[in-house]
């Protein structure tokens, strides 16, 4: 999968999600994306919607407000129209992006969005968690031909199964599926990383990651050791003044450790090689090896106090030691010696 000159799976592609952490601030929204840049994203994404494509402005109990969790005594209508970017910003900040070298695309909640974001040429598109179960819009989504990252947070097997079967359907297998959990922000023991495997081996996916909302980096530097190769995660300028998801969300300088770290497990998880680096090379000749630990005269036994295993790596390998105890030397040997099979009579 290729999202402009990105190349999925070469390296962990690093999403930096804005969702409705730019306060409707339009100088503060641009400065979040250089915040993003200088961090190391590799991706901005936003969201495209209106309070109306995602909810009802009605009074009924299912429309109340919420009555737990971070948006406790808001009624959704109200939070979707706080966190909702102005659609007008969207075109400009997909340049901006692109000119500082990041990708930019969004998470579209009807058709209208979608239509929206064609007009952009967006390279990608997301799928955020509570809609994977709205089939026709996926349906629409996949037509367009483009890779379709798809976050699985309130998805059962079933649920997972239709959606990518259904992008399959309108000839799309550009398919990432992201583990995530829905909670804001997500408990450890709700994180359940072993999944992330399964799901390329269940769902017969090219790539499979991680869309996260625990606080801090540990939970995405376990994805990628378990072999995610996208890691999405919320940004936020400044915490302390706000935002719809500010709350679960990785300022600045903590979104710039989470990447270093990725990069240098990265770097630590390589290949799988039994061949030893030249340090390792260097390394071996200060292992073991058979060493005179007693001076030894010419026509003497061999034996387990006289002949030991000890660094460094310059005598017989250790494996010889218990073929030659019992046997003579042909000469004097001083301890310290390095013993070799010159050393002894056959």
């Amino acid at each position: 999968m290729r999202i402009n000159n990105s190349i999925l799976g070469e390296q962990v592609y690093i999403i930096a999600e804005i969702s409705g952490n730019h306060n409707n601030d339009w100088e503060y929204t641009v400065d979040t994306i250089y915040a993003m840049k200088e961090a190391g994203a590799d991706c901005v994404k936003l969201q495209t919607y209106t309070a109306d494509s995602l909810t009802l402005n009605a009074d009924t109990k299912y429309f109340a407000p919420r009555t737990s969790g971070i948006w406790k005594g808001k009624r959704p209508y109200d939070v979707f129209s706080e966190g909702a970017m102005p659609w007008d910003w969207q075109p400009k900040l997909i340049e901006l992006a692109n000119s500082l070298g990041m990708d930019c695309f969004s998470s579209p909640f009807d058709k209208k969005a979608v239509d929206f974001l064609e007009e952009l040429d967006t390279p990608a598109y997301k799928i955020a968690s509570f809609e994977i179960q709205d089939i026709p819009l996926i349906k629409y989504v996949a037509s367009k031909g483009k890779p379709m990252i798809i976050s699985t947070g309130i998805a059962t097997l079933e649920d997972i199964d239709l959606a990518v079967n259904t992008c399959r359907a309108q000839g799309n297998d550009q398919i990432a599926l992201l583990k995530c959990t829905s909670a804001y922000p997500t408990p450890m023991e709700e994180v359940n990383l072993k999944v992330i495997p399964n799901l390329k081996e269940t769902f017969e996916v090219p790539i499979v990651g991680l869309s996260d909302h625990t606080m801090g980096s540990t939970v995405p530097l376990g994805a990628v050791a378990l072999g995610a190769k996208i890691i999405e995660k919320h940004f936020v300028l400044d915490r302390s003044k706000g935002g719809v998801d500010a709350s679960f969300s990785m300022e600045p300088a903590e979104f710039k450790q989470m990447i270093d770290s990725v990069r240098d497990l990265e770097r630590a998880l390589g290949k799988v090689t039994y061949q030893l680096t030249d340090k390792a090379l260097d390394s071996r000749t200060r292992g073991r090896s058979l060493f005179v630990a007693e001076d030894i005269k010419a026509g003497e036994v061999i034996t387990e106090n006289n002949v030991r295993s000890v660094r460094p790596g310059a005598g017989l390998h250790p494996k010889y030691m218990l073929d030659i105890v019992g046997k003579r030397v042909n000469k004097d040997i001083e301890r310290g010696m390095p013993v070799t099979f010159g050393d002894i009579i056959e």
